[in-house]
């Protein structure tokens, strides 16, 4: 049996940042960094943006080799086998048939893309998760394409993006009557689906797919009010779901991810969990959520990280979601949460180029989605942090 250290598991973002805080803080023990996937750590949000662009294929967004791993960092990698099971108890972690003895662990494994429903075994249908299905669907990108995107999320809008740069025409579709409605809310979705509509996405909302039609590869897809859209390449963008099974028997408690405190503790003692996967305590807005963005990744993988080695120093994680997109020159970003009690536009307007909206729950601003303002919505971010009440932000922003 191996022995020893810090082992992370999950070569991700997360995992990457995990490994980077501990040597920073000092931890001279060892540390193992287990990936399912071969390649070393990647940087996932280019996959849907400037990775697809152009005629040749660039450089994977590699945030590290393994030889800057081991050499640097001093880090044991352990790629292209997933972990399988935890043993709170024993302290190990089975990998490819081997037991890994850990002294501290961070579960960083994030999650899986939701695949379309129907569609098992069809040549033409992909998600986008990971570096093998960017290069796919990179692939398939080609001059007379018909590309159908399943899902109006921002995954689904960077896409659609991306093909219409290439000279194919995407088209969107989505079950809900608004798109980007669990990321930016109900209210304020239907604005960015103007924007997507002004780069000459054909954006479809209220009616899902209830077929895929198709023997060996997909030639079109159905929707419930009876739309027959003729499709070569089909992605589904519909959500991703915590990659948890690994864990089905390790007692720990399991509810839509690896539910933990505010510390980011697991509940077994030297096992903590950060990134995607993680489901906690989120202090600084007193609930309990779960986030997919690239920016609480790598701010909780810190914090799991710091807290795993030194347990007795342990400290919360509060942290205000922030994430972005890139829609042909368009910056989107929104900071915060969108379940708002109202919203209002406090520069510019739903109709134009640039504007920024503010999200209120009670008597403080909980959100904030910006279109061209960078700056502001950063500074923002900073003002949910402390709990900056809803009129002074709303006069200093119109001021």
């Amino acid at each position: 049996m191996d022995t020893g250290g810090l082992v992370v598991v999950g070569a991700s973002l997360a995992g990457l940042r995990a490994v980077e805080t501990a040597r920073l803080t000092g931890y001279a023990g060892a540390i193992t960094l287990v990936g399912a996937e071969p390649h070393p750590p990647y940087d996932r949000p280019p996959l849907s943006k400037e990775f697809l662009d152009g005629p040749d294929e660039p450089p994977p967004p590699y945030l590290r080799t393994a030889a800057s791993l081991r050499t640097e960092l001093g880090v044991d990698s352990r790629l292209g086998a997933a972990a399988t099971a935890l043993d709170p108890d024993a302290r190990t972690v089975t990998v490819g048939g081997t037991e890994l003895r850990y002294d501290a662990l961070v579960v960083a494994t994030g999650a899986a893309a939701r695949p379309l429903p129907g569609a098992a075994g069809l040549a033409g249908v992909h998600t986008l998760r990971g570096l093998d299905d960017a290069r796919a669907i990179r692939a398939a990108l080609v001059p007379g394409t018909r590309m159908v995107v399943v899902g109006a999320g921002f995954i689904g809008a960077e896409l659609a993006c991306a093909a219409g740069r290439r000279g194919i025409a995407a088209t969107v579709v989505e079950a809900a009557p608004t798109p980007m409605g669990r990321a930016v809310g109900a209210e304020l979705g239907p604005v960015l689906g103007a924007v997507l509509r002004r780069h000459g996405v054909d954006l479809r909302c209220g009616s899902g797919v209830t077929a895929v039609d198709g023997t060996d590869r997909v030639r079109a897809v159905r929707l419930a009010d009876g739309t027959h859209l003729p499709a070569d390449l089909v992605v589904a963008g519909i959500g991703a779901a915590p990659a948890t099974e690994w864990l089905a028997s390790s007692g720990l408690k399991l509810d839509d991810g690896v539910v933990c405190d505010e510390t980011l503790s697991a509940g077994a003692d030297g096992v903590y969990a950060a990134g995607d996967v993680v489901r906690w305590f989120n202090p600084a807005f007193g609930q309990t959520m779960r986030l997919e963005n690239w920016t609480t990744a790598a701010e909780q993988a810190s914090v799991a990280a710091r807290n795993a080695v030194n347990p007795d120093a342990a400290r919360p994680c509060a942290t205000v979601p922030y994430f972005w997109s890139d829609w042909n020159g368009d910056r989107v970003q929104f900071v915060g949460l969108p379940e708002a009690d109202e919203t209002a536009f406090v520069q510019g307007g739903p109709d134009g180029d640039d504007f920024l909206a503010l999200y209120r729950r009670g008597d403080r601003v909980i959100g904030a989605l910006g279109l061209n303002q960078r700056r502001a919505v950063t500074r923002l971010r900073s003002a949910i942090a402390r709990g900056a009440g809803w009129d002074e932000t709303v006069a200093t922003q119109r001021g």
